[in-house]
């Protein structure tokens, strides 16, 4: 004989099944809100640090000083880029035609710049900061290759070929 907990938990549990099968994924403002949400403050912490490291490359510190401060400075974007590509990831699939390609495009380019910063942050931990000139040189390489991939990995947004999707991420307040 069942009981009264397990009818409520069988039919709780066809209940999700099916308004999950029904509706597909978040509605196209709720996931452009979400995304932009996880993005806001990507971008905040990228721009802060992408000027924190601009200040040290001119800064009168010693190699040995600008190379922990890069690495720390590369780990924190490696670390933030996770973290937005997480929450994207989280957003789920928009409930939109070609919504499975946005939403994995949003990832991979995340998770390509995640890893552009992780392979700069060993980089720079890789270089010799016991003589200047060459250290600076690999810094500058380093930064440059990093410039390349993070250029390589952005998103293009012109294959968002979603009006429903284009329109939301133009009116959500979240991505103003």
């Amino acid at each position: 004989m069942r009981t009264p907990r397990a009818v409520l938990v069988a039919l709780t549990t066809a209940f999700a099944l099916l308004a999950g099968g029904c509706g597909g994924g978040p509605a196209p403002r709720a996931w452009a809100a979400n995304v932009c949400t996880a993005l806001s403050p990507w971008r905040t912490e990228i721009n802060t640090l992408t000027s924190r490291t601009q200040q040290q490359m001119t800064a009168k510190t010693t190699p040995a000083q600008a190379k922990e401060n890069l690495v720390r400075l590369l780990g924190g974007a490696e670390s933030a880029s996770e973290t937005a590509r997480s929450k994207v990831e989280e957003a789920g699939v928009p409930d939109v035609d070609g919504g499975e390609a946005v939403a994995s495009g949003f990832v991979r380019s995340l998770t390509a710049m995640r890893d552009a910063y992780g392979r700069a942050r060993q980089s720079v931990e890789g270089l010799d900061a016991g003589r200047a000139d060459p250290f600076y040189d690999g810094v500058e390489s380093v930064m440059n290759k990093l410039t390349t991939e993070f250029n390589q990995s952005a998103l293009d947004t012109s294959s968002l070929d979603s009006e429903e999707l284009r329109a939301a991420f133009d009116e959500v307040p979240e991505c103003r």
